[in-house]
């Protein structure tokens, strides 16, 4: 991490109670967004298996930054749990992810299928794993209350919205090089 961007996390730790709406939507965006693109890349790696432990850490690290800018309390085993069953809770991505990342072994074939789909896949979650804790976070809610069942059609929904996100996002880095 930067120093300007651990700056600017210190600076909002703990304020998000004076900010206004807008400026917790801006700073809890550029989190989600910054996640969502490393997200996308760690799709590119080639090596399987472990590309869904570091997309699943790069998840855990958006809970994390999240819950700090709340003021509220992390627990690292809360949130894998939370992750597995919201994932879980769509069941074409708990088994594409996983599909993806195994096809690597493939030679050749399975590598281009898996950088098709892994960068799409795993930006589209973490977008939308973060939007759901946003607005959980911002209704007052906790890790602690925190109900995977009752969001699955939301984060559903959210997952198609970060679908197009993660498209928007690729063809903007193609259109900047």
């Amino acid at each position: 991490m930067d120093t300007a961007e651990m700056v600017v996390e210190q600076e909002t730790v703990g304020n998000f109670e004076t900010m206004d709406w807008d400026g917790r939507k801006e700073t809890t965006d550029k989190l989600i967004y910054n996640h969502a693109i490393g997200a996308m890349g760690i799709g590119l790696i080639p090596l399987p298996v472990v590309d869904v432990a570091a997309l699943t850490a790069l998840q855990i690290r958006l809970l994390c930054k999240l819950a700090h800018f709340y003021g509220l309390e992390f627990s690292n085993d809360k949130a894998k749990n939370i992750i597995a069953a919201l994932i879980s809770s769509i069941v074409p991505v708990s088994v594409a992810l996983p599909m993806a990342s195994l096809m690597k072994f493939v030679p050749l074939v399975g590598t281009t299928m898996s950088v098709l789909i892994m960068p799409a896949t795993g930006g589209a979650c973490t977008y939308a794993l973060g939007r759901v804790f946003v607005q959980h976070f911002e209704s007052g809610g906790t890790f602690l209350d925190f109900d995977p069942a009752a969001v699955k059609a939301h984060f559903a929904e959210l997952y198609k919205e970060g679908k197009k996100v993660a498209t928007d996002l690729k063809k903007s880095k193609a259109k900047a090089e």
